[in-house]
């Protein structure tokens, strides 16, 4: 079996694994990043809203109570402070790794989606999450510090004594990577869903490794169905219609042409609308007009104009069939503020950890910003910790199949529901 050895270990090509593995090489000499697909097959690749940031400290207060609001209050005060005072700079380091965001006149441009009070979200077109990546994956690539293993699947963890000494995967051939630092990135549960906005591999690969290590875990069951995903029939994955569309003007209507909801309000909210009335209906989606919509939308959303234009609707004449999908994952690994699980040597980030920053409902376009502003966090809290003593002995090495499935993640979540009721 061949053994990689790296200062640190980083699971998953993401925003958040990518941004920890840049911020990490100006530390560390030995980064090892490992992905299951490419480093392009990720689900930020997919993400088209934008970036929110506190414009001004003018609006830090309200970024606050916009995202406490949408999280039902149940979010993490401490967490959600931070992702809102270190947004700037997490904007900055990726402007400084390549990214262009959206200008005009030399001035950021700013969109607003559902739940904000005011436009502060950052983009580039529809595809905000594929120019970022774009960024990221040149800077990586380029990186000498750090050495990218693609096509491996992480099958276990590396473990004694409590301790996380790196993983063990397969691809090509049966590896070990062994760390003195872990770093999960490898996104939420889409993947065990028959409709999801996700990739179908991203199936909770780490949260499934949580549980059989008995790593801590918190708020699994919060899980968000996105209320606009462009219908289609049989089970593959969804085309995402991006809420910023709503933040430009388009309208929700059931089949009698009638508005039901108010578009902006947070996305479980329009999602239970929109449910309600499908079943109030006997239907299978809903429509989403974009005919009134002020600005040019070939122009604006690239993405979504070609993507409806292959499947014959003309987004400026005719309604667009729309149907809620799961999105995104709240819960996850529980961490601190610094990314640390609990169990020693072992971190988490981005969408497989949860900060507690999204409360039971995720705040359209935070998911960026707590992918970058915690991955910094991250690097800095590993930078400046103390190694633990590497393990020279031999790791007893599972098989993953049987937890890599809906049932297991499902379980959980069922039981993670059950109690939050009693």
């Amino acid at each position: 079996m061949n053994v990689f050895y790296g200062d640190v270990v980083v699971v998953g090509s993401g925003v958040a694994g990518l941004t920890c593995a840049l911020e990490l090489s100006k530390e560390f000499d030995n980064i090892v990043l490992i992905t299951k697909k490419f480093l392009e097959d990720s689900n930020s690749y997919l993400a088209q809203g934008g970036m929110a940031v506190m414009k001004s400290v003018e609006d830090r207060k309200v970024f606050l109570e916009d995202t406490l609001k949408a999280g039902h209050y149940k979010n993490n005060k401490r967490a959600v402070e931070i992702l809102i005072d270190e947004s700037q700079d997490a904007i900055r380091t990726l402007v400084g790794y390549g990214a262009k965001f959206q200008r005009e006149k030399g001035e950021y441009s700013y969109t607003r989606e559902g739940g904000h009070s005011v436009n502060r979200i950052l983009y580039c077109g529809d595809y905000t999450g594929r120019a970022i990546m774009e960024a990221l994956i040149e800077k990586v690539k380029a990186c000498s510090k750090i050495k990218i293993l693609e096509k491996y699947t992480m099958e276990d963890l590396l473990i004694h004594n409590k301790v996380c000494y790196g993983i063990y995967a397969r691809g090509r051939e049966n590896i070990l990577i062994r760390g003195k630092k872990t770093v999960l990135a490898t996104g939420g549960i889409g993947g065990i869903y028959k409709n999801s906005t996700n990739y179908s591999h991203i199936r909770g690969d780490g949260i499934a490794l949580a549980i059989r290590h008995k790593v801590g875990l918190k708020d699994i069951s919060y899980v968000q169905i996105h209320p606009t995903a462009l219908y289609e029939e049989g089970d593959k994955r969804k085309f995402l219609i991006s809420e910023s569309l709503r933040g430009e003007g388009a309208i929700i209507l059931n089949h009698k042409k009638e508005r039901f909801t108010y578009e902006l309000n947070p996305r479980d909210i329009v999602s239970q609308a929109i449910i309600r009335e499908m079943k109030k209906e006997e239907v299978s989606h809903q429509w989403l007009r974009l005919s009134n919509i002020k600005v040019d939308i070939e122009k604006r959303f690239p993405k979504i104009y070609e993507q409806l234009k292959s499947m014959a609707i003309d987004p400026y004449n005719e309604d667009v069939p729309i149907v809620p999908a799961q999105h995104y994952t709240m819960g996850g690994i529980e961490v601190d503020l610094f990314g640390r699980t609990s169990m020693l040597g072992l971190y988490a980030v981005g969408e497989v950890a949860c900060t507690g920053v999204h409360g039971e409902n995720r705040l359209a376009s935070n998911s960026l910003l707590e992918s970058v502003v915690y991955a910094k966090r991250v690097a800095k809290s590993i930078a400046n910790s103390r190694y633990v003593k590497e393990y020279k002995g031999n790791f007893k090495i599972n098989n993953l199949d049987s937890y890599r499935n809906s049932e297991v993640i499902g379980e959980v979540i069922k039981i993670d529901k059950l109690a939050k009721i009693k």
